[in-house]
């Protein structure tokens, strides 16, 4: 996926400056797909000069003139082209499960320490998307359309984060017995 098609997503939903753009794809989109502020601004500047956007200039009291982004017809067209389009499996990119293969390299303490905090931010964003879910969706059977769309993207983040954090419990449960194991195992009066 194309930064662009995430922004014509997010446009489809609400015309949006620049600005408002960036906010709400730091707390929507952003969280399955990472854009800094400029990526998104030189993004939504190439889209318009590809006429997937339209952009509209509205002066502000006080400040510059702002310009609001919506989609074009040929905007639509290349969404609903790259929609039809099959998704590729993506390799999984996991510097933690890196880090895991080399650990009796290193410090497994600080592995472990390491992976407690992975998993404490994990569980922090999994409390996140269950206030959305709770809050934004109390009928679940009920939902249709772009909000049953948008319920089912947040089920997923939700179905990760829970397996993120079952496997770092895993993991946690595995070294501790580990170290505890090698511990046992060392001559008396050499154990740390």
């Amino acid at each position: 996926m194309a930064l662009e098609h995430a922004l014509l997503v997010s446009l489809t939903e609400r015309a949006s400056s620049g600005y408002d753009l960036a906010q709400r794809f730091d707390k929507s989109i952003g969280f399955f797909w990472n854009a800094t502020h400029q990526q998104i601004y030189r993004v939504l500047k190439r889209m318009d000069e590809q006429g997937w956007v339209v952009a509209e200039t509205v002066p502000q009291e006080g400040r510059p003139d702002k310009k609001v982004y919506t989609v074009s017809e040929a905007g639509l067209d290349e969404l609903i082209r790259w929609i039809g389009e099959p998704i590729e499996l993506e390799p999984m990119r996991n510097e933690m499960g890196v880090k895991l293969r080399a650990a009796s390299l290193g410090d497994i303490a600080g592995i472990i320490a390491e992976i407690k905090r992975h998993r404490d931010q994990h569980e922090h964003r999994l409390d996140l998307y269950r206030a959305f879910e709770k809050k934004d969706y109390p009928a679940p059977d009920q939902l249709s359309g772009k909000k049953l769309h948008l319920y089912l993207v947040l089920r997923g983040g939700i179905r990760v984060e829970e397996g993120i954090i079952d496997w770092c419990d895993e993991v946690l449960d595995a070294l501790q017995r580990d170290t505890a194991r090698s511990r046992a195992s060392e001559p008396k009066g050499t154990q740390r």
